[in-house]
């Protein structure tokens, strides 16, 4: 559904996109630009003027194609409907990491993935800042600032370096899982940007990650991301991530099955052995 050409071409879109309302708003917010959608998840113009320009654009590229965004979502949550529907989804995160961009920090990206029947086709995974771009092409790969990515050859505890999100953002019962991660010597770290750590993991700086929410548009691009650089993905009970969500959680991305059965059953154990 997408060419190698069309894949450049979507990149070029989000690079502009950032251009125009991203960029010029980092550190250069003001309070009225900032607002709360609920407790720890702020919103800012830049966040709803790139969603939807990203839309107008990618809708124009792809007539047919319907998109299922971040701020959409938070507006009128039946637009998730649409993953399950037949027209081609353009999924997308306008700022992921937001919070990092309201303080001044570049670990921020744009997310932006195509899926077909809750399958995905492409992905791109763009930080302007530090000057990243991930892209995946289903069955073509997947590459990092223009170098084919490759994830992180199977490792063993401690050298298995795992990220994940601050314990209070596990699911309840699950909290104990961090610290069965730990005691099993992995070398376990907090992550405050979903996408730059898909990217990470990409190309081998990350050995896993572990998951503890599933909003198709902080994981859809980096998904494929990692997929096509022949990652390993795992919902808690062993079974394939759905990106229309219900799935076992926490859900674990890593380098290879091996690696997501280990970190896996550390985890399901935790909860059910209460330790």
């Amino acid at each position: 559904m997408i060419s190698f050409a069309q894949l450049a071409e979507i990149e070029d879109i989000i690079r502009s996109v950032n251009e125009e309302a991203v960029l010029p708003r980092f550190r250069s917010l003001s309070d009225s630009e900032v607002a709360m959608k609920g407790p720890m998840d702020p919103v800012t113009v830049a966040d709803r003027e790139a969603e939807d320009l990203l839309r107008g654009r990618l809708m124009a590229l792809l007539p047919g194609s319907v998109v299922v965004g971040e701020e959409a979502v938070s507006e009128d949550p039946l637009v998730l409907r649409a993953l399950t529907g037949d027209a081609p989804v353009w999924i997308i995160d306008p700022i992921d990491g937001t919070r990092n961009f309201i303080a001044g920090s570049g670990r921020f990206s744009t997310l932006v993935a195509l899926s077909v029947g809750g399958v995905l086709q492409a992905s791109w995974s763009y930080a302007p800042v530090l000057g990243r771009m991930g892209t995946a092409l289903a069955g073509q790969g997947a590459w990092v600032d223009g170098v084919p990515a490759r994830v992180a050859a199977p490792a063993d505890p401690p050298a298995l370096p795992l990220t994940t999100s601050h314990p209070v953002w596990w699911p309840a019962g699950y909290g104990r899982g961090f610290d069965a991660l730990t005691a099993a010597g992995l070398d376990v770290r907090y992550f405050d940007a979903c996408g730059i750590e898909y990217l990470d993991l990409a190309v081998g700086k990350r050995s896993a990650m572990v998951l503890t929410w599933e909003h198709c548009w902080d994981h859809a691009a980096g998904l494929l991301l990692v997929a096509e650089a022949g990652g390993h993905v795992a919902a808690l009970d062993g079974a394939p991530l759905r990106l229309a969500g219900g799935n076992a959680l926490p859900f674990v991305v890593s380098s290879d099955p091996a690696t997501s059965e280990l970190v896996r059953r550390l985890v399901a154990e935790s909860a059910t052995r209460g330790v």
